[in-house]
């Protein structure tokens, strides 16, 4: 690709990673030289197979439905692979969003293309007047939803490939747009 001064970079989705597993722990944190305030939360992930990961859970991590997260929930963490990272054990990632799990409600995360299908072609959006589409600060968005990094929460889909559901809710990742 050929970059010309003055034009505008294409755009650059992020692709995202999880983690599923218990909370093992949630502990009021700080980053650098701020004191721990409250407003940040290191969380432990212990997976099914025993393994640890640690999460931090800022102000800009999206939790589904707002729920309040605590030690002994099963959850999902979704990271932004594209993003920095310290090199250390157990890894340690900034959580992008968060989902309790429960039964019969499935969520992703991840760039949808103008055609509404994920970026691993495995989940295609239909979207009717019901469908609930919102910012992460539970605004209502006001564009389309397309060609967006996005949380998709549904309750059931078609066999097909990929995979149709209406969502009951799309939250947009706007701080994951046009980077």
């Amino acid at each position: 690709m050929e970059f010309v001064f003055g034009e505008k970079m294409p755009f650059k989705r992020n692709r995202f990673g999880f983690v599923t597993g218990t909370i093992v722990e949630l502990v009021p944190t700080r980053v650098g030289s701020r004191r721990a305030d409250g407003c940040m939360l290191f969380t432990t992930l212990e997976d099914m197979d025993g393994n640890i990961v640690n999460f931090l859970v800022t102000p800009s991590t999206y939790v589904v439905d707002f729920e309040t997260l605590s030690v002994g929930m099963q959850c999902t963490f979704w990271y932004s692979m594209d993003a920095p990272m310290p090199l250390i054990y157990p890894p340690q990632y900034n959580a992008v969003a968060a989902a309790v799990q429960r039964n019969g409600r499935m969520v992703n995360v991840g760039y949808y293309d103008a055609s509404l299908v994920n970026e691993d072609q495995t989940l295609q959006l239909n979207l009717d007047k019901s469908v609930d589409v919102r910012t992460t600060n539970n605004q209502y968005f006001q564009g389309s939803p397309a060609g967006r990094n996005l949380v998709v929460t549904y309750d059931n889909s078609t066999r097909s490939i990929p995979a149709q559901t209406t969502p009951l809710k799309i939250v947009v990742l706007c701080d994951f747009c046009g980077r």
